[in-house]
């Protein structure tokens, strides 16, 4: 028998599983062109009951590469993606690589300096955007000041079934903006009158980028993880390499059928690094159907529609944040919705309460595997086998294939740590990152190298228990994630910091029962005035996206500071831990 090289690739290692694969070097579009060789007439996207096939996708796909070397793209210039999960997104995303452009994803729910932020930071020359009151009038504000000169909307009219077009433009219900800028192009026309000729691109995967995501990282100042094609390519062949499933429960594993096998339910963002991979992705590599869905809490309770989708359309693999979990087990529609063809879900982001996996396996027969992964690592690093008897609930499982990961020290991050005791996570593999854009300081900060390998500082704590399963146990970064999105408190602080009657102020994660974490704000007021906490939450209505707003203000006379005067957050989430714990929440409404 060969010598076990890693120790968590013995006992516990999933039967079957390689413990390493090859073949990842290769472009990103590399997926799509071989499911329209492999299944043209299988359908990739569903959108409000329309489909397209594998091949028409990429039809579209080459004609915006054309488009864009038409109009002057060169390899490696930054292309925007502001949207949400409709079905241009895997389109343009395929089309701006396969003219070796880099995708720049952006958040469609930010407000518009915090898009005009990334913009600049990237350098971003074109923009994809929607047809929409609210994401088109935030991006034409965003633009002012930045490199983009060409910019394309997105309308979702020709991506409906026929009648539903109709009376959505007869009723006024299908989004538009009030007005479009001049110079501002149409997708539709663009595809119209571009040719599915995409250009000859010499691509390297191993170092050219693909993606640009962004990530507070472990400073809180947003910072673009530079994603290459082997990166992300290597990710999704690990998830087809792992996951095995039973057919049916206590039955024997087999590998995730391909062509049409599975559908997706696209509920998590693709602009985030989680929703990209494991949903978008890993759905186009194995020829698999993905619902697109733009707005998971839509319905009447939130979140209707996606049970509705779920019964729908058969949704076999299902992908989410603990939120979502807990949204569905909780709605009270839930047991009027066949949710039974469900087989795998994949969770990360937060930790999923065990009660939550219970019920959510009682009423869909589903088998729920955790991971681990952060934006930098594409971003699988780890996973939990994903059948009930070898899986370990309460870990995130082991490192996935081609991936190595150590305890280091906190101090140096160079000193690996005997095994059971905490430390940083350490990790390399193919999926991490080529490093941060135009950020060197930050990736001498972040890179060691131990052993002659590159190891990216992971900036949470964790060890590895008695079986080689990863435990997290804290994070040494102060983000704060809220139902699956990060959150950074220095962000949240500046925007504090701007208003007229704060002196200190401090931002920290406190538990949430709904969204894993919510934020709470700290408060000095400056001498001699007045406030309240309702004027502060509508102060910060305007100026952060909802996930970022702080939930709780509480007012104090003073905040604690260490010597040089930097506010303790540390110290406030502690305290904050044990008030409620005692259970007293410590929220004040008015302070003079």
């Amino acid at each position: 028998m060969a010598e076990v090289s890693k120790p968590w690739e013995s006992p516990r290692w999933p039967e079957g599983v390689a413990h390493e694969i090859s073949g990842y070097e290769k472009p990103l579009f590399s997926m799509l062109d071989s499911g329209a060789r492999d299944y043209p007439g299988s359908i990739y996207t569903i959108f409000s009951g329309f489909s397209k096939t594998f091949a028409q996708v990429k039809d579209t796909a080459d004609r915006i590469a054309r488009f864009l070397v038409d109009r002057g793209l060169k390899k490696g210039d930054r292309v925007a993606i502001f949207l949400p999960n409709i079905p241009q997104y895997p389109e343009i995303m395929f089309g701006v690589v396969k003219a070796g452009g880099v995708c720049v994803t952006c958040n469609p729910l930010y407000k518009a300096h915090e898009l005009n932020y990334q913009l600049k930071d990237a350098g971003a020359s074109m923009a994809f955007v929607m047809d929409h009151p609210q994401f088109y009038a935030t991006a034409v504000e965003a633009f002012e000041g930045t490199d983009v000169n060409t910019v394309v909307i997105c309308n979702v009219k020709s991506y409906l079934p026929g009648l539903k077009a109709f009376l959505g433009s007869l009723l006024g219900k299908i989004p538009k903006a009030e007005r479009h800028e001049p110079g501002h192009l149409m997708y539709d026309d663009m595809v119209k009158n571009s040719r599915p000729e995409p250009p000859e691109v010499d691509i390297d995967p191993v170092n050219d980028p693909a993606v640009i995501v962004y990530t507070g990282g472990t400073t809180g100042v947003p910072k673009g993880a530079v994603l290459s094609h082997a990166n992300l390519v290597s990710n999704v062949m690990v998830l087809e390499e792992w996951i095995r499933l039973e057919e049916y429960p206590g039955g024997p594993l087999k590998r995730a059928e391909k062509g049409g096998a599975h559908c997706y339910l696209g509920v998590l963002p693709w602009y985030h690094s989680f929703g990209l991979t494991v949903c978008m992705l890993a759905s186009c590599n194995s020829g698999s159907r993905l619902v697109c869905i733009p707005d998971p809490r839509a319905g009447n309770p939130p979140f209707t529609e996606v049970l509705k989708s779920i019964e729908k359309y058969k949704i076999t693999t299902f992908v989410g944040v603990p939120t979502i979990y807990s949204a569905i087990v909780n709605h009270p529609l839930t047991d009027k919705f066949d949710l039974s063809s469900i087989v795998g879900c994949g969770s990360g982001a937060a930790p999923l309460p065990i009660e939550v996996i219970k019920q959510f396996e009682e009423r869909t027969g589903a088998v729920i595997y955790e991971g681990y992964g952060m934006t930098e690592t594409s971003p699988i690093l780890t996973l939990n086998p994903t059948n009930r008897q070898q899986r370990k609930i309460g870990t995130v499982g082991l490192p996935v294939p081609n991936t190595d990961i150590k305890i280091v020290d906190l101090d140096t991050g160079e000193q690996e740590l005997p095994m059971g005791e905490d430390g940083e996570i350490a990790a390399s593999g193919p999926q991490v990152m080529l490093g941060y854009w135009n950020k060197p300081e930050a990736n001498e900060e972040s890179f060691r190298t131990i052993g002659g390998k590159r190891y990216l500082l992971t900036g949470d704590i964790g060890h590895f228990d008695e079986d080689h399963f990863l435990v997290i146990t804290d994070r040494k970064k102060d983000m704060i994630i809220v139902g699956g999105f990060n959150a950074y408190p220095k962000e949240i602080e500046e925007v504090l910091y701007t208003h007229p009657k704060v002196a200190l102020a401090a931002v920290v994660g406190v538990p949430d029962p709904r969204a894993g974490e919510s934020i709470k704000a700290f408060i000095q007021l400056k001498p001699g005035v007045q406030a309240t906490e309702e004027e502060f939450l509508e102060f910060c209505k305007d100026k952060l996206a909802g996930y970022k707003r702080p939930r709780e203000i509480e007012f104090r006379d003073s905040l604690p500071t260490s010597v040089v005067g930097k506010v303790l957050r540390r110290v406030l989430k502690e305290e904050e831990i044990k008030k409620r714990k005692q259970g007293n929440p410590g929220m004040s409404h008015e302070a003079r």
